[in-house]
């Protein structure tokens, strides 16, 4: 089973979104994929089209680690019901609900103990072949502990000034983070999210991020789509959605989910310095 955090220290740079786009991915490509909401926001959650029922979100069993039981309360994405109207076999996507009760551990002084919470939960859960973690964006308890019960972190940015600067200290605090507590952790890659081709200044910042990051910038990057923001209220998966644009960005969703998937494809590089 991989676990993969999805991260960024800068909001508004599409996590959610991605974390939305790999789980469709996920989803079309027969993989058992389990989504653990742990932005205290529950965007990812309400994307998934959950139905809530009597069970426990993610944040109520991080505060009972030892004794809940994961498995016991997550949630079939609504996803799901479309996918089998397609004729695919009982797919499994499940989700960790997110709830503003995380909150509390969102704090910059999580003991060790603390951090180990959602590792506790996750070391109880089988039968999923891929776990996909919605990060908050910060560095604070909830993101250490994402960390921690990780194989690997994806990261996401935009081809923007700040975004990048943001990308390149994420990268300086996963290699911290990996020589203090967790020395398996690796990165997956950077995502560069909302890309506009025709955009100079795109253009420019990909070549930045290339240089800085090397082969650890993935390809396909995800290109800016208007209706997006309408697939997601809809509480679709893009993989359901019709159009010409909804088709290409899952094509994109899906060569992503392949070299996330692929075994060779585990990256443990520090990270490149850009050239001066």
């Amino acid at each position: 089973m991989q676990v993969v955090s999805i991260s960024s220290l800068k909001g508004g740079v599409g996590k959610t979104s991605v974390t939305l786009g790999l789980a469709s991915a996920a989803l079309a490509a027969g993989i058992p994929t389990l989504v653990v909401d742990l932005d205290p926001h529950a965007d990812a959650t309400t994307g998934l089209g959950v139905s809530p029922g009597n069970q426990l979100a993610i944040g109520e069993m991080l505060r009972t680690s030892r004794r809940a039981q994961l498995s016991d309360n997550v949630v079939p994405s609504g996803w799901v019901a479309n996918a089998r109207r397609l004729g695919k076999d009982s797919p499994v996507l499940d989700v960790a609900m997110g709830s503003a009760y995380s909150g509390i551990y969102d704090r910059p002084d999580l003991g060790k103990r603390d951090v180990r919470r959602l590792t506790t939960l996750l070391s109880r859960l089988s039968g999923y072949g891929l776990v996909l973690i919605d990060c908050p964006p910060s560095l604070n308890g909830l993101t250490r502990m994402a960390w921690t019960a990780s194989n690997r972190v994806l990261l996401v940015a935009e081809p923007a000034l700040f975004s990048v600067a943001g990308t390149e200290r994420t990268m300086r605090a996963l290699e911290l983070f990996r020589a203090e507590f967790a020395p398996n952790l690796g990165a997956a890659g950077i995502i560069a999210n909302r890309v506009r081709p025709s955009s100079n200044e795109h253009v420019f910042r990909l070549a930045e991020m290339k240089q800085m990051f090397g082969d650890l910038l993935l390809s396909p990057t995800i290109a800016e789509q208007a209706n997006w923001q309408q697939i997601q209220g809809a509480a679709h998966s893009v993989h359901h959605w019709p159009g010409e644009s909804a088709k290409q960005a899952a094509a994109t969703f899906d060569a992503l989910m392949k070299n996330l998937t692929d075994s060779g494809s585990v990256r443990n590089r520090v990270m490149r310095r850009p050239v001066a």
